[in-house]
């Protein structure tokens, strides 16, 4: 039956989280002992992530959000965002604490399952991003949200810049193929040692949600 059906995140931290829920038959780590001060690493691949394909992209409002004119442009808009990845494709990530029903609709493809998603945030974020990609995810002639697709720690991934400043602070989100969970976790936490990076859960993203929407 659908409701024994447990649906397990690819990531692995290598502590536990200290409180967790179930929600959609995933267990979702919403806090974990000593996050600290940042920056933080979240798993997010509870969260419904969606592909959209269709000809004529300006018909659709996912979730009533505009979809964006140019690929590489983001809208972020009450915790629903998407990606402009080319002429006929978005990407669309629902971050909200709560889910929202499948679009019933063709043209979209649910891929949560398939993939990893993450979230690199907080103090000093950009510092441990720039060891792993030589992607520019502080360009100064984009104003974040803004998509990257390209390799980091030599995965291809979809990758937004949620928030950014000059000081390296700011934070990403992206996603990869469900099979690099493992060594996309240690690598990033491994390079993240020297800035103190710690496992955060759903929570702390959440507020930092909260405060980029002021």
């Amino acid at each position: 039956m659908m409701a024994d059906i447990q649906r397990k995140s690819p990531v692995q931290f290598d502590v536990e989280a200290t409180k967790t829920e179930v929600r959609d038959n995933w267990k979702v780590a919403l806090e974990y002992d000593d996050e600290g001060s940042g920056p933080y690493l979240a798993d997010l691949s509870h969260k419904i992530r969606l592909d959209l394909q269709n000809a004529d992209l300006a018909a659709y409002r996912p979730y009533d959000v505009a979809v964006p004119e140019k690929p590489g442009q983001c809208a972020f808009e009450n915790g629903v965002l998407l990606n402009r990845m080319n002429r006929t494709q978005v990407a669309v990530w629902h971050l909200a604490e709560t889910g929202a029903a499948m679009p019933v609709d063709p043209a979209y493809t649910d891929v949560s399952e398939g993939t990893v998603f993450l979230a690199l945030f907080g103090p000093k974020a950009f510092f441990i991003a720039e060891k792993l990609s030589s992607l520019d995810f502080l360009d100064p002639g984009k104003q974040a949200p803004f998509l990257m697709q390209g390799p980091f720690s030599h995965v291809p991934c979809q990758i937004v810049t949620l928030e950014k400043n000059a000081q390296g602070d700011g934070g990403i989100i992206f996603t990869c193929s469900r099979g690099y969970g493992h060594s996309m976790v240690h690598a990033i936490m491994d390079a993240g040692a020297e800035f103190g990076l710690r496992p955060a859960g759903e929570n702390r993203f959440a507020n930092w949600l909260r405060a980029l929407a002021g």
